[in-house]
């Protein structure tokens, strides 16, 4: 015989291809077989038709495409015989489904089998409609399914119940005609029918109301009564599993009553005793048992108020949470998470219990607990269970340390009874974990130091110890180096001493050794570092006996490979050589940190940072609308590597994050930054040099340092220029030098007239593109060689004209080198172009 003829048995096509070594060898033995069983369905071979089938299931169920064979389901199926319906309508359900075109031809036979009179082909039917059965099928039979339903034979009613829940769901405006049939089936004794008869009211009551409040009506005593009866029924070899009577029956009827007792008072009255009879007789030593336990919880956590019950029902779930099986500790946690919104209190008595979980090896259950955990907290239980939180983080594991901190630090934020508790268990945190800590939350205990006036001393010492226990943690680092360089005379002088602390001894040289250790420790990154300098640098003003050894150290950071360092070493070195008399001023103690403005801006209710592609408006002399400029810092790459950039006010204020110090103006015409208080030049009023003669450009330092400038900018000889114009086509516009201003040597006007005799230099293309050319004239002031005067013209090369033209230049103070970026706007475009120029004469 060919193996692969259509008479090959099912079983020699299968070994056959289990034989195959190679999923080519299985393709072929399977193409060879499709072509066999093509060729008997074309030569209507009724003999081994069924057997065909069953073999063209097999090979569907490896995957291959077997549409070919749909047809031969349906003859099948109007076969007369059971055995080739049965075939038949089991490749319809494996073959088929109900996107099917060809669907539509088997209701009919489907009509005649629901009305045969043998039952076990009534039963195919049934089972065939229930799997595949389409809206339109579901309309055509629903009467003979819904007749079934009161079929003599409890099988067919079984099915009949598991037939209809599909016809609801595929057409649910039929469910008025299946709620008096599935209430009768409530009635029955055979678990089988009545399983599926509460699972088939359980689907009537989620797709009609009506549905549900007949039920409500009807059937509540019933399922009470059932319910009771299967709890106190005696064993029953048939339905018992771990000594438990049919756990389904008992779920599928828990499930039923929560959905009739949600949100109805007199039907949760109803069932309440069986609840609490169910709840308390069940055994849960066994999966079962705890299976009907948790269903039951459900349901008392759903009806209406019963606080008795409620009670009996959270401390089913305490005794989940000392089960040994992980599974029902997860599911006893998700559980309370959900009873907690009901009752609080109830939930509290488990509180042992559920910290001992926080501890689990199991992860997902470690961050179930701690999620329920901090539901758990409020103004009254936060110590101990900050305190017990805290002594876990010591031991937990690195992966779990960073949600851990995330919610230890935001139940101390948000349930702090007093200052100086929140700082010792922010200082105990970042002891242990700071590096898993985010920067808003020591930025927050910042703020909250900087308002605890009374509290500076104890702070400064407490964060001074575990500073030099460790330098591992470096969000400790910092706050403990912000803290010495803000407060460090209270540190050596022992100010605010409490009772409660130990006495301890810091000398000067102590304070300045430590913030010497931060700025060299390798460990620390660059915003570390760069705040221990500062720090540096307001210790020798309070600390006059150091001052020599901290400007020591402030200048061997002049030679810094990191340009941030390097520029605020030499910015601070030149203040305590040449600028004692403004150092005082410059090194102040920080002003009281505004706690609701932090606040907002965490919340976001404020600017926190302005990216470089954000369009800030500001109200220019000549009524252009102009774009904020990114900061210098960016066009100078000063960014920090392990730090996100310092956020910019809407003024573009660099130098806030530079001296630590808020310059922001309360209000101050457009473009200008001045005083509040006197109208002056802020930053003039921060270097006490406020006798100086007033700029007249409409530009301040502090919009020098942040690229800000308006049309009549000067030229800086602190970090940068900028100017702001209009080109026309093939005009030239050099720029102002009127106003030029030396943040550090005072303020005084440029001349561009200069004695005849002053060195000549020629001058520079220092950019030209196929639109722009930017031209520099070098000149010096006689008596003054060290300054170099820069006149810039800019040549527009096309014929169209530019607006809101905006220059920026930086100039970093290792190398003669310019960065420049040039922005303008023609015909209703933005254009950006940037450049570097390198080759400025080596005599300057």
């Amino acid at each position: 015989m060919n193996p692969f003829s259509s008479g090959t048995r099912l079983r020699d096509m299968i070994r056959a291809i289990r034989a195959c070594k190679t999923a080519a060898e299985e393709r072929a033995v399977v193409r060879k077989e499709c072509a066999a069983i093509r060729a008997a369905i074309n030569e209507n071979d009724q003999d081994y038709r069924h057997r065909n089938l069953a073999k063209l299931m097999f090979i569907h169920m490896l995957g291959y495409p077997t549409h070919f064979g749909q047809m031969e389901c349906l003859k099948l199926i109007a076969s007369t015989g059971f055995p080739e319906k049965r075939i038949g309508y089991l490749g319809l359900m494996l073959l088929l489904d109900e996107r099917q075109e060809v669907l539509m031809l088997v209701t009919n036979s489907l009509k005649q089998d629901l009305n045969h009179s043998n039952q076990y082909i009534v039963g195919l039917a049934l089972c065939a409609l229930g799997n595949i059965s389409s809206a339109e099928m579901a309309r055509d039979l629903a009467p003979d399914v819904e007749r079934l339903l009161q079929f003599r034979d409890p099988n067919i009613r079984k099915k009949a119940a598991l037939c209809s829940i599909r016809i609801i769901k595929k057409v649910p405006d039929l469910a008025e005609n299946f709620m008096h049939p599935a209430s009768s089936l409530l009635k029955e004794k055979h678990h089988g029918v009545l399983i599926t008869g509460v699972q088939l009211c359980t689907d009537l009551c989620k797709v009609s109301s009506e549905a549900l409040e007949y039920f409500r009506e009807n059937c509540i005593e019933g399922l009470v009564k059932t319910l009771r009866d299967i709890a106190n029924s005696p064993y029953s070899p048939e339905y018992d599993i771990a000594g438990i009577t049919d756990p389904f029956l008992h779920i599928r009827l828990l499930k039923l009553l929560r959905m009739l007792g949600q949100g109805d008072a007199d039907a949760s009255d109803c069932m309440t005793d069986i609840l609490a009879q169910v709840a308390s007789r069940t055994e849960s030593n066994k999966n079962a048992g705890n299976a009907i336990l948790y269903e039951c919880v459900e349901t008392i956590m759903s009806i209406e108020d019963n606080g008795g019950l409620r009670v009996l029902a959270i401390n089913i779930l305490g005794r989940f949470l000392s089960n040994r099986d992980n599974n029902i500790r997860y599911v006893g946690l998700n559980m309370l998470m959900k009873a907690i919104m009901v009752d609080a209190k109830a939930v509290q008595r488990h509180r042992a219990t559920i910290l001992e979980c926080v501890k689990d090896s199991d992860v997902s259950i470690q961050k179930r607990a701690l999620e329920l955990v901090y539901l758990l907290v409020n103004e009254s239980n936060v110590k101990p269970l900050t305190k017990e939180l805290i002594e876990y983080l010591e031991v937990s594991d690195q992966e779990f340390k960073g949600d851990i901190t995330a919610k230890i630090c935001s139940l101390v934020e948000k349930f702090s009874p007093a200052k100086i508790w929140y700082i010792d268990q922010m200082l105990k945190v970042l002891s242990k974990a700071g590096n898993f800590v985010k920067d808003e939350v020591w930025h927050a205990l910042i703020i909250v130091i900087s308002n605890a006036s009374d509290l500076h001393g104890y702070t400064v010492r407490a964060l001074y110890r575990v500073f030099q226990a460790s330098t591992e943690q470096e969000s400790l680092v910092r706050v403990a180096v912000w803290c010495v360089g803000e407060y460090g005379d209270m540190l050596v002088n022992n100010v605010g001493m409490l009772d409660i602390e130990e006495p301890i001894t810091v000398t000067e040289s102590d304070a300045v050794d430590a913030m010497e250790v931060a700025i060299k420790c390798q460990r620390l990154g660059l915003t570390t570092k760069a705040m221990a300098l500062i720090a540096l640098f307001k210790l020798s003003s309070r600390f006059p006996s150091c001052s020599e050894r901290i400007k020591d150290i402030i200048v061997q950071n002049k030679r810094s490979l990191v340009l941030e360092l390097q520029q605020r070493s030499i910015e601070f070195s030149c203040i305590l050589q040449k600028h004692q008399n403004i150092r005082s001023a410059l090194v102040e103690r920080m002003p009281i940190l505004d706690e609701a403005t932090f606040s907002g801006r965490k919340a976001g209710s404020l600017p926190t940072a302005v990216s470089t592609s954000s369009i800030i408006p500001c109200n220019l002399p000549n009524g252009i609308a102009k774009p904020a400029a990114a900061p210098i810092g960016d066009l100078l790459d000063l960014s920090s590597d392990d730090a996100p950039p310092a956020p910019v006010s809407s003024g573009g204020d660099f130098l806030q994050d530079l001296l630590g110090v808020d310059l922001s103006p309360a209000s101050a015409p457009s473009g200008t930054s001045q005083s509040p208080k006197t109208g002056t030049d802020l930053l003039l009023d921060l270097l006490s040099i406020g006798t100086s003669p007033p700029v007249q450009s409409s530009s301040s330092a502090i919009d020098i340092l942040s690229s800000s400038h308006d049309n009549k900018a000067p030229v800086a000889n602190l970090n940068g220029l900028a100017s702001h114009s209009s080109l026309s086509a093939n005009a030239s516009s050099p720029a102002s030098s009127a106003g030029m201003m030396d943040l550090l040597d005072g303020t005084g006007a440029i001349t561009q007239k200069h004695e005849e005799n002053s060195p000549a230099y020629p001058s520079l293309v220092a950019y030209e593109s196929s639109t722009l050319r930017i031209t520099f004239n070098f000149s010096k002031q006689p008596g003054n060689p060290q300054a170099t005067f820069i006149q810039a013209t800019f040549t527009n090369l096309s014929p169209n004209v530019y607006n809101d033209f905006l220059f920026q230049a930086a100039v970093p103070k290792k190398s003669l080198v310019m960065r420049i970026r040039i922005a303008y706007k023609t015909n209703d475009k933005d254009v950006l172009e940037e450049g570097q120029i390198n080759n400025f004469p080596r005599d300057l």
